[in-house]
């Protein structure tokens, strides 16, 4: 479980996604990892820590451009201790794409092999994240075919990564020269929303990242839609899945957002409340009455 943001805007975004990662810290105090893009080339920096330890001042002036992703890390696959695998994470084809995942991929092992002997890709680390960057980046040169990337090429590959990846997953990548790609698995298991400022577009794990930066919250991105967001800030946006239904996880509500977020139309803060409200009534209605010492 992490926490992730991406951002499209006509200013430098840098000190955005920072500031988006510090809201969305407790998602994740394991590494911490931001990429930048400027002229279609990828300026990354990620480490592990905390994201006030990983970006000093002058990480923060290697990362011009306009458009961006940031991650927050708590590993639940891979190898907790390598800085190799702190987000996001790089391939060079088709186009030159960076994505950062927030969920776990319960057939990881079966695509890591399907990868290496017929996609015939390698993968150079534990973590199921570079796994799924495979598979996106695989069915992206299909749909392609060596011609002009289009939005309906986009959710076509979404489409089918939908169809081979299993478990839980939101996703932002980044693909060089086009716009910022998002999707949700088809149960909607992990949290992924958009909001806007003027001439901004971010999406975020959580609302309280938008609405901490200036961005008025928009709307939750639906279980097994993709949202395309093209650098000159048109939103496109498809339903991927074939029999898409929402079902969050539960430890969002009982622990891991914010209490000040809203996912999913739920305010997480009212949810709590409720379920508290509900167990304590559960309890007392399973203890017996007492008993007369007379």
């Amino acid at each position: 479980m992490c926490g992730i943001v991406g951002v499209v805007s006509n200013a430098p975004v840098n000190q955005l996604i920072y500031d988006a990662l510090l809201l969305l810290q407790h998602r994740g105090q394991d590494a911490a990892g931001i990429v930048t893009q400027q002229e279609r080339k990828f300026f990354m920096h990620k480490a592990k820590g905390m994201v006030r330890d990983v970006f000093r001042t002058r990480n923060m002036r290697s990362l011009p451009g306009n458009c961006g992703l940031g991650q927050v890390r708590y590993p639940t696959a891979g190898n907790a201790y390598s800085e190799e695998e702190a987000q996001p994470f790089y391939v060079n084809a088709p186009f030159g794409i960076v994505l950062v995942h927030n969920g776990n991929l319960t057939n990881a092992q079966a695509l890591k092999t399907e990868l290496f002997n017929t996609d015939h890709r390698h993968i150079n680390t534990e973590s199921d994240s570079e796994v799924l960057l495979n598979v996106l980046a695989h069915e992206l040169e299909r749909t392609t075919r060596g011609l002009p990337l289009q939005p309906g090429d986009v959710f076509a590959a979404v489409r089918n990564v939908h169809r081979r990846v299993r478990g839980s997953y939101a996703v932002i990548a980044l693909i060089a020269g086009h716009g910022v790609l998002a999707f949700r698995d088809p149960f909607g298991i992990r949290p992924l929303c958009m909001g806007r400022a003027e001439a901004t577009v971010m999406l975020a794990s959580e609302s309280v990242a938008l609405e901490g930066t200036g961005h008025l919250f928009e709307r939750d991105i639906d279980p097994g839609e993709a949202v395309f967001i093209h650098l000159d800030g048109t939103v496109y946006a498809q339903q991927c899945a074939d029999s898409p239904s929402l079902n969050p996880c539960i430890f969002e509500f009982v622990y891991l957002a914010r209490p000040d977020s809203v996912m999913d139309r739920i305010s997480v803060y009212q949810a709590r409340l409720n379920l508290g409200e509900t167990l304590a009534k559960r309890v007392i209605s399973t203890v017996p009455p007492a008993r007369s010492t007379w």
